[in-house]
């Protein structure tokens, strides 16, 4: 469970971006975060992945104050970056597979699950090709694929399916969904109010506040 408790968030010495965000991020549950552009939705995600210390408030994960980064790895929050944070010179599935490795999966049982993932994104026949080479939609799905591939037990995706045709759209939606009846607490930022709509909470940030929509 992800808990943030009166955040307020900011940089550096400009006047802050989100003042007193109180939310509960429960396992088992889509949490959708809504607000336009600006509004401060990459700003709490960051906060709610360790890389960015609130000004005051707390962000904690299974009762843990949330210190860093590195410490939102070691509670499995996993977070799926706007900008997809892939590195273009590897292939897809090395995108993937590094991930997977880094947290510890043994390179034969990375090598199978990054195929099993890939496929699950429609990209079974993408996995060889170099990032640099893929087209926006795929790039993302590629980032997707990893973030999904770690299992966190907290899931955070940024505008995660801007690029996305529809059918590929409702693929990534099914697949969050999945990830929370696993047992996740996922938190999905979107600008779709038909995406926000079928997930079953809904927090709206605007003019630096955020409101429970619904859930």
């Amino acid at each position: 469970m992800l808990t943030i408790d009166e955040v307020t968030v900011g940089y550096g010495d400009a006047p802050p971006v989100l003042r007193d965000v109180t939310v509960t991020v429960r396992p088992g549950r889509v949490l959708a975060l809504t607000g336009s552009s600006g509004a401060g939705k990459t700003t709490l995600l960051n906060a709610m992945a360790g890389l960015l210390r609130p000004r005051d408030g707390a962000v904690t994960v299974e009762g843990h104050r949330l210190r860093d980064r590195d410490h939102a790895v070691d509670h499995r929050i996993v977070l799926i970056p706007q900008d997809n944070g892939l590195a273009p010179i590897l292939t897809a599935a090395e995108n993937v597979q590094v991930a997977l490795v880094a947290g510890g999966v043994a390179p034969p049982e990375a090598r199978r699950q990054t195929a099993a993932t890939l496929a699950q994104l429609g990209l079974a026949g993408q996995a060889d090709q170099l990032v640099e080479e893929l087209s926006g939609g795929q790039q993302q799905r590629t980032a997707i694929a990893r973030g999904l591939a770690l299992r966190g037990g907290v899931l955070l995706a940024d505008e995660v399916t801007s690029e996305l045709d529809a059918g590929n759209r409702q693929r990534v939606l099914d697949l969050l969904h999945d990830e929370a009846r696993r047992g996740a607490a996922v938190v999905f930022a979107t600008h779709d109010a038909e995406v926000a709509a079928s997930c079953a909470a809904e927090l709206h940030l605007v003019d630096g506040r955020a409101e429970i929509v619904r859930g």
